[in-house]
């Protein structure tokens, strides 16, 4: 089941208030999603931790609606 891009987006602002943000539809359905993370939240972790972080926020997500995601974090 897919996953609208601004509704991702907007889950992942929740999770990530101060971040900016990209997401890149990699397939066009709504299914297969690459996102950029820049948030002063990851400073100091490592990057597992970050990406463990945006896997917490999209848990519900992760399990039926978003079948692959690519994730970037910065900090």
């Amino acid at each position: 089941m897919p996953i609208a891009q601004d509704k991702l987006y907007s889950i992942l602002k929740s999770g990530f208030k101060d971040a900016k943000i990209t997401i890149k539809d990699l397939v066009g359905d709504q299914d297969h999603y690459s996102v950029e993370i820049i948030s002063g939240e990851f400073k100091g972790k490592s990057r597992v931790v970050q990406h463990k972080m945006v896997n917490k926020v999209l848990e519900e997500e992760l399990k039926g609606e978003l079948h692959a995601l690519q994730i970037k974090t910065k900090s």
